[in-house]
């Protein structure tokens, strides 16, 4: 009888846990009905994959305790690695020997580097958009984590990294397209089917890696591997103390949030159909850290929504004349109100008013109780 209640009550709370998840993709998916204009659908695409970037970061800092300044650069590797197939892909205006890409041309770069010829299969470009992303940040991570790297040294090595490397794509200009990066690239096709970046197969192709990533991120963290690094999150010497590799925990989980980051940066290079080593900037780093604050670190839904919502509002502002010069101030405003009063999101508010809820409904229900029992007594 015992275990029956305790298997019902696990399984309301993985539901409870769950349903917000299954809402917001279901109202992903539902979205183009209401929207029939291609570039807000393009837009609101560009939205979501940052929303994939974030949950990233959430991954490994809300659930990881990691805090990682240069999230960024797996996003612009999965980015580069899908631009580096597709452009392979099209007829370039100039043209080398076998086809070469025309910034390659303009250097004088006689013959493909080795490093693009398995690009030219665009399931390895597929794989090495995460795998490579997860490979660097576990190699990275193997050296902190396993020299007991904690804190801000963190956030500090990791954002410079990504300057590092973003610094390195700029100098490589005969390789990597140096400031223009890799442009004029060919749509992505799957199975016969184009992924044209204002077409509905390209949003839909972005809410399946959404719900995707949410779904992942989600059973990691109701794992055992996933509960174990939360409690290094919270104990780290303690978790230590009962015998487990607390290093190997923190490189894994770093790893798959880049792998994730990686996921996104790819879907977008499909959607904005260029890449940049913009992707690999400072700024991209920090906005997603703010976006994840916002939203809330500890809560998957709760960060993605940041992503969207804010980066949505940040847009707006920016086109719109009455704040074209002063929509990074009321930005800046924003993320100052939220830590000082929301230090965990508005996924943290949202979760107090639900609880505030539920416990008005059992205080209702304690004092519904007494006065059905007297009514029957007296009957």
């Amino acid at each position: 009888m015992s275990l029956n209640v305790s298997t019902s009550s696990g399984l309301q709370r993985l539901t409870v846990q769950l349903a917000p998840l299954l809402i917001v993709c279901a109202l992903v998916f539902a979205l183009p009905v209401l929207l029939n204009n291609d570039f807000l659908l393009n837009k609101v695409a560009r939205y979501l994959v940052l929303g994939i970037l974030t949950v990233s970061l959430g991954l490994s800092w809300g659930f990881g305790g990691i805090l990682n300044l240069g999230q960024a650069m797996s996003f612009g590797l999965g980015s580069y690695a899908m631009a580096m197939a597709l452009k392979l892909k099209t007829v370039p205006v100039h043209t080398g020997a076998d086809g070469l890409p025309d910034f390659m041309v303009w250097n004088n770069v006689t013959s493909l580097p080795w490093f693009w010829e398995p690009f030219r299969s665009l399931t390895f470009a597929v794989a090495a958009g995460m795998v490579v992303p997860a490979l660097v940040a576990a190699a990275l991570g193997w050296f902190m984590f396993r020299g007991r790297v904690t804190g801000v040294y963190v956030s500090i090595i990791t954002l410079a990294t990504m300057v590092v490397l973003n610094l390195v794509i700029i100098d490589q200009q005969s390789y990597t397209g140096g400031f223009n990066g890799i442009t004029d690239l060919a749509q992505l096709e799957i199975f016969g089917v184009a992924f044209d970046a204002y077409g509905r197969a390209t949003y839909y192709l972005v809410s399946g890696c959404v719900m995707l990533s949410l779904l992942v991120a989600f059973a990691f963290t109701r794992s055992r591997a996933g509960l174990i690094v939360q409690a290094i999150r919270d104990h780290e010497s303690r978790v230590r103390y009962f015998g487990y590799d607390v290093a190997l925990y923190q490189i894994f989980v770093f790893a798959l949030s880049a792998a994730i980051a990686g996921l996104a940066g790819m879907l977008y290079t499909v959607v904005m159909e260029f890449a940049s080593p913009t992707f690999l900037g400072v700024q991209l780093s920090l906005s997603v850290v703010v976006w994840c604050a916002v939203g809330g670190r500890q809560s998957l839904v709760g960060a993605f929504l940041g992503a969207v919502l804010v980066a949505g509002v940040q847009g707006a502002l920016s086109e719109s004349a009455a704040f074209l010069e002063t929509w990074t101030l009321v930005m800046g405003a924003l993320f100052v109100l939220v830590v000082l009063f929301l230090p965990k999101g508005f996924a943290g508010l949202a979760q107090a008013v639900w609880r505030w809820i539920v416990q008005r409904r059992h205080v209702a229900g304690q004092e519904v109780t007494p006065g059905v029992s007297q009514t029957e007594g007296s009957t």
